[in-house]
C-alpha cells in the first residue's frame, strides 16, 4: 500500500485544530448547561439612606466571590451591561477556585475569554456570555472572579445588595495578582449568572423574589439566604438530578411596578425563563407592592423624612398610580404562571410573609395580603405552594413574624428565620 506524508501544510492544520480545541474544549457526551448561580441586574440608583448608590469604576480591578450550587466540568459567566448607557470595556478577567475566605487554590486560576480573546467590549444595553472555561467545579464551590475595567464605566449595571463582600483595587490591572483594596462593597458588579456544564442529569430552580430572598437580615459572607439553604437540602437528598438554584431576588422589588429593579412582570423572561436547565420557578413577591401602595410612603412620604431631596423624590416616584389590590396582584401572578407554563416550566407560589410592625405596614395592606395568601393556598393556579407565611408568623400575633425569626425590622428573616423557610419547603415538589 502506498503511503503519503502531508508535509508542512498538514502540520499547520493540525496545530490550528489543537489550538482551537484548547480554546474551545469539546463538551462531554450528554453534558448540558444548567444555571448554578445568579444575581439579577438592576438599573443604577442613588444612595438610599444606608444603601449606597450604584458604584462607578475607572482603571480598577473588581474582585467578587460567589458560591455556586450545582457542580460541573466547565463553567461560563454571563456579564451584563444591560442598564449601561455606553459600551463597557473589560480589559481582562479571571476565575479561580477559592476557600470561603477568598484564598485562591493553587493551579485553579483560569483566564475568562470572549471569542478566544482576553478582552471584550459589551455594547450598552446588552448582556455578554463568556467562552466556556475548562475548570471543573464541585457543588457549593466558591469562585473568585476578577474583572479589570480600564475605562470609566459610569454607574454600573449591578445587583445592589449581594450580602457578600467584593473588593475594589486602586489604579491598575490586578487580574491574577493580589492587591490591597481601596474600598469594599456588597454590590455584584457586571456579573449576573454562572452556568455549569454537568455530565450528571441536572435541573435548575429559579427564585424570583425581593429582599427576603436576597438575604437581607442574614449574616454577611455566610451564604445564609433561604435559597442557599434550600440548595443544600436538595443536594443532601441525593436523588437522580443535581440541582442548580439561581437566586434572582432583588431588594425592594415588586410584582407590578418598577422601582428597585424592573418589576417581576418585566424581568421574568430574562431572569427566570431564559436560565438554562430551568424546570421550576418559585415566585415569592408581593409584600413591597402592598407596603408601598398602602403604607406610610403612600400616605405623605413619611418614609423619606430626614433624607435629602433627591432621595425623597426617588421614594415618591415609587408610589404607584394604581394601588396593588389583591385582584391586581393575583392577575400579575397569573401572567407569570401562564408565561412559565408556555415554556414547559412549573411554578411554585409562596405565600407573602407577615410584616406587622414594619415601617410600611398598614391594616389596609394586611387585608390584601390575607386575601392573596388565601388565593395562593386554595386557588389551584400554581403547581405547588410554599406556605412561608405559616413558617414565619407568630402564632400569638399572626400579622407579625415571630421575634426569634426576624431580623429586627419586622420584615426580613434572621438566619434562624431563613432556616425556617428553607426547612418548610416540601422537597417532593421538585422531581
Amino acid at each position: 500500500m502506498k503511503t503519503t506524508t502531508c508535509g508542512s501544510a498538514c502540520g499547520w492544520a493540525i496545530s490550528l485544530l489543537l489550538a482551537l480545541l484548547i480554546a474551545h474544549p469539546v463538551a462531554a457526551a450528554g453534558a448540558e448547561w444548567v444555571g448554578t448561580w445568579g444575581a439579577a441586574p438592576e438599573p443604577p440608583s442613588p444612595a438610599l439612606g444606608p444603601i449606597p448608590g450604584s458604584p462607578s469604576f475607572s482603571d480598577q480591578t473588581v474582585r467578587e466571590l460567589v458560591r455556586i450550587s450545582a457542580g460541573g466540568e466547565r463553567l461560563r459567566i454571563r456579564f451584563t451591561n444591560e442598564y449601561g448607557t455606553k459600551p463597557l470595556v473589560i480589559g481582562a478577567a479571571q476565575v479561580a477556585l477559592t476557600d470561603a475566605q477568598g484564598a485562591v487554590e493553587a493551579g485553579t486560576a483560569r483566564p475568562i475569554l470572549f471569542g478566544g480573546r482576553s478582552s471584550a467590549v459589551i455594547p450598552a444595553g446588552s448582556p455578554f456570555v463568556s467562552d466556556a472555561v475548562d475548570l471543573p467545579v464541585k457543588p457549593f464551590a466558591t469562585l473568585s472572579i476578577s474583572i479589570y475595567l480600564p475605562q470609566s464605566t459610569g454607574p454600573c449595571t449591578c445587583h445592589g445588595l449581594g450580602m457578600q463582600t467584593a473588593y475594589v483595587s486602586g489604579s491598575g490591572d490586578f487580574v491574577g495578582k493580589p492587591f490591597v483594596p481601596v474600598r469594599t462593597m456588597q454590590a455584584r458588579a457586571f456579573i449576573s449568572r454562572i452556568d455549569v456544564e454537568s455530565a450528571r442529569p441536572a435541573k435548575t430552580l429559579v427564585v424570583v423574589g425581593d429582599s427576603i430572598s436576597d438575604g437581607v437580615g442574614s449574616t454577611l459572607n455566610a451564604n445564609r439566604r433561604w435559597p442557599d439553604l434550600l440548595a443544600e437540602r436538595l443536594a443532601r437528598r441525593r436523588g437522580r438530578y443535581a440541582w442548580g438554584v439561581v437566586n434572582m431576588g432583588i431588594s425592594g422589588n415588586r410584582v407590578l411596578d418598577d422601582g428597585m429593579g424592573q418589576s417581576a412582570l418585566a424581568r421574568f423572561d430574562r431572569d427566570a425563563l431564559s436560565v438554562p436547565g430551568v424546570s421550576y420557578v418559585i415566585i415569592f413577591e408581593g409584600v413591597n407592592d402592598l407596603g408601598i401602595s398602602y403604607g406610610r410612603m403612600a400616605a405623605g412620604g413619611a418614609m423619606a423624612k430626614g433624607t435629602n431631596g433627591a432621595v425623597a423624590k426617588y421614594f415618591a416616584a415609587l408610589v404607584p398610580a394604581h394601588k396593588a389590590t389583591a385582584q391586581a396582584l393575583i392577575e400579575g401572578y397569573r401572567q407569570l404562571i401562564e408565561r412559565a407554563h408556555e415554556a414547559g416550566i412549573k411554578v411554585i407560589g409562596a405565600t407573602i410573609t407577615p410584616y406587622g410592625g414594619a415601617t410600611y405596614y398598614s391594616p389596609e395592606g394586611e387585608a390584601q395580603r390575607e386575601a392573596i395568601n388565601h388565593w395562593i393556598r386554595t386557588g389551584g393556579a400554581f403547581d405547588g405552594v410554599l406556605d412561608f407565611d405559616a413558617a414565619l408568623r407568630d402564632p400569638a400575633k399572626p400579622t407579625q413574624i415571630a421575634t426569634a425569626l426576624q431580623a429586627g425590622d419586622h420584615l426580613h428573616g434572621s438566619d434562624a428565620g431563613y432556616e425556617a423557610l428553607a426547612r418548610s419547603v416540601n422537597l417532593a415538589l421538585f422531581k
